[in-house]
C-alpha cells in the first residue's frame, strides 16, 4: 500500500493545478483510511495473540498454541506470567483497555516474586523489570514499580563475584548464582552483563538506592580496564579474573544487546553520559573496521569474528543492528552521520533480502555469505523463525529517522508471512524450516512476540510522536523507558 502512496503523490505533483486540492483531499482520505485499518490488523493480530494466552495459558510463560496449553520453560527461576509482563506495555500503546486491565490484575493477584529456582539474570532483568518498569512509566500504576523493585533486589547477589561482573545463573530464593555449563571456562557473557544498565539506572532513581546503579558502572570499569583485541568486545569474559576468555566477537547473539546498551544508556541520560557514547562510537569504528564486509553481490553484512578469522555470516538477532547505527548517525558530527545512515541502510536492505529470498518471506536464524551463497541459510539448523523481532525492530527506526516508504511497505510484507504461515487455530507459532511453503510449527507462541514483534509493527504504522525516540529508549525487549528530561507519566497518545 505505501508503493501506491508514492504513486499517488506523484500523481498529484504531476496533476493540472485545477484538480490538485480535490486529489490532495482525497489522498489525504485514502492515507488515513489505509492507515486505520493497517493499525486496525495489528490490534486484531494482538487481541488474537492475547487472547488465546488468557484462554489456554494464563500464568504460565508462554502460549503452545498447537496444543492449547501453558509452557513454564527453565529461564525464569519458578517466574511465571512472562507473557504477561511483556505484553502490558503493547496492551497499553494500542489501547486495548480491557485486555490490559486483565494483565493488570493478574500482576496484581498472582504474579509471586517467592520462588526458588534457575533464573537467566539477563532474561529476568529485560522482560520482567523491563516489562513492570516500562508500564509503570506509562501508567504511573505503583503495582508495577514496586514489583519491580522487588525483583530487582532479588538480583542483585549474582555480582558478589571478585570483580563485580554477575554471574549469568542466579536462583531467585537463595541467591546463589553460577555461570551456564555451556559458557566457556565459567564466563559471563557480554550480552548478558552488558543488557542490565537501563533497567538498574531506573531502579535506582525509583528506589532512591545507589546499589543498582554503582553495580552496572562498575561493569564498566572493568571492560574499560582490560584490553580490547583490536578495539573489539570479545563475547566471555571470566567474573573471576576480569579477563576475556576466548576471543569470539559476535553482534549477533551472545554480544548483540551490550552495544545497543551504550547507544542507549547515553541518549537515555539525555546525551550526558559521555562514556558510554564514546564506548559506543569506538566499538562501532573497530566492527566497521574488522567485521563488516560486503558479498559479490553488493550486500553488506557483519561477520563474526574468532580469533581474527572471519566466520561470514549474521544472526537473525544481529538485524538489530541496522537500526542501532541509524539511531547512532542520527547523533553522530556531521561528517560522520551520512557514512553511518547509509551504512544502516545496506545492513537494513541485507536482512531485508533475507526475508526476500526465502519461499514464506520470513527469515532464517541465520544467513551467510559462502561457497556463492547469499543471505541464505545453508544448514538444516539455521532455517527455523521463532517470530523474531530483529528486523522490523531496524524498519521501525530506519523508517522513523528517515521516512522512507519502503521500511513500511517491508513491514507490511511481514505481516502478511505473519498471517500466512504463523498464524494457527489458538495464537501465533514459530516454524522450522522458512524455505517451504508448507512449514512445519514449533508450538510456541514467544512472549517476545508479543512485546517487541507485534509493538514494532504497530509503531512503524504510527505517527512518530506515539513513543516518540527523543523522550523514549526502548529496552532490548522493546519495553520503553523515559529519557531523563520527559514528564514520566507521559500519555503515549
Amino acid at each position: 500500500w505505501c508503493v501506491c502512496i508514492g504513486t499517488c503523490t506523484n500523481m498529484l505533483l504531476c496533476s493540472p493545478q485545477g484538480k490538485v486540492n480535490v486529489l490532495k483531499l482525497k489522498f489525504r482520505k485514502l492515507s488515513v483510511l489505509l492507515s486505520t485499518f493497517i493499525q486496525f490488523s495489528f490490534l486484531q493480530m494482538m487481541k488474537f495473540a492475547w487472547d488465546n494466552y488468557k484462554q489456554y495459558a494464563l500464568g504460565k510463560n508462554e502460549l503452545r498454541p498447537l496444543t492449547k496449553n501453558g509452557h513454564i520453560g527453565n529461564m525464569f527461576g519458578g517466574l511465571r506470567g512472562a507473557t504477561v509482563v511483556d505484553a502490558l506495555d503493547t496492551l497499553y500503546i494500542m489501547e486495548l483497555e480491557e485486555e490490559f486491565q486483565e494483565a493488570k490484575k493478574w500482576v496484581e493477584k498472582s504474579f509471586d516474586l517467592n520462588v526458588n529456582g534457575e533464573a537467566s539474570l539477563f532474561e529476568v532483568n529485560i522482560r520482567y523489570i523491563g516489562g513492570l518498569l516500562a508500564a509503570y512509566y506509562l501508567t504511573g500504576e505503583e503495582v508495577f514499580k514496586s514489583k519491580a523493585l522487588e525483583l530487582g533486589e532479588k538480583l542483585l547477589p549474582a555480582f558478589n563475584t571478585p570483580t563485580g561482573i554477575p554471574r549469568g545463573v542466579i536462583n531467585l530464593g537463595s541467591g546463589m548464582s553460577w555461570s551456564w555449563g555451556w559458557a566457556s571456562a565459567g564466563s559471563s557473557i557480554l550480552a548478558e552483563f552488558g543488557t542490565l544498565h537501563l533497567e538498574f539506572l531506573h531502579l535506582s532513581e525509583l528506589s532512591g538506592n545507589p546499589v543498582f546503579a554503582e553495580k552496572v558502572m562498575n561493569i564498566r570499569k572493568v571492560l574499560n580496564r582490560v584490553e580490547k583485541p583490536q578495539g573489539l568486545y570479545p563475547n566471555f569474559l571470566s567474573p573471576v579474573t576480569g579477563n576475556w576468555v576466548q576471543h569470539h566477537v559476535s553482534i549477533g547473539g551472545l554480544g548483540d544487546s551490550f552495544y545497543e546498551y551504550l547507544i542507549k544508556s547515553w541518549l537515555m541520560s539525555d546525551k550526558k553520559d559521555s562514556e558510554a557514547k564514546k564506548m559506543y562510537d569506538d566499538a562501532l569504528e573497530a566492527i566497521e573496521k574488522h567485521l563488516v564486509k560486503k558479498s559479490a553481490g553488493g550486500l553488506t553484512y557483519i561477520a563474526e569474528w574468532r580469533g581474527g578469522i572471519l566466520d561470514h555470516k549474521m544472526g537473525h538477532l544481529a538485524c538489530f543492528s541496522g537500526g542501532m547505527i541509524a539511531l547512532g548517525a542520527e547523533h553522530a558530527g556531521q561528517e560522520r552521520k551520512q557514512h553511518y545512515m547509509d551504512l544502516a541502510t545496506e545492513i537494513t536492505n541485507t536482512c531485508h533480502e533475507s526475508y526476500a529470498r526465502s519461499d514464506t518471506k520470513l527469515g532464517p536464524e541465520a544467513f551467510r555469505f559462502d561457497a556463492g551463497t547469499e543471505a541464505m541459510a545453508t544448514r538444516l539448523s539455521e532455517r527455523y523463525y521463532i517470530l523474531r523481532p530483529e528486523v522490523v525492530e531496524s524498519y521501525m527506526y530506519m523508517w522513523r529517522l528517515t521516512h522512507d516508504p519502503k521500511y513500511r511497505q517491508w513491514g507490511w510484507e511481514v505481516v502478511k508471512a505473519l498471517e500466512k504461515h504463523c498464524r494457527v487455530e489458538a495464537g501465533f507459532s514459530g516454524i522450522r524450516d522458512v524455505y517451504t511453503t508448507t512449514p512445519t510449527h514449533d508450538n510456541m507462541q514467544q512472549s517476545f512476540f508479543l512485546a517487541e514483534t507485534l509493538k514494532y509493527l504497530y509503531l512503524l504504522f504510527c505517527e512518530d510522536d506515539v513513543l516518540s525516540l527523543d523522550d523514549w529508549v526502548f529496552n532490548t525487549e522493546a519495553h520503553p523507558l523515559p529519557v531523563n528530561h520527559t514528564n514520566f507519566k507521559a500519555s503515549v497518545q
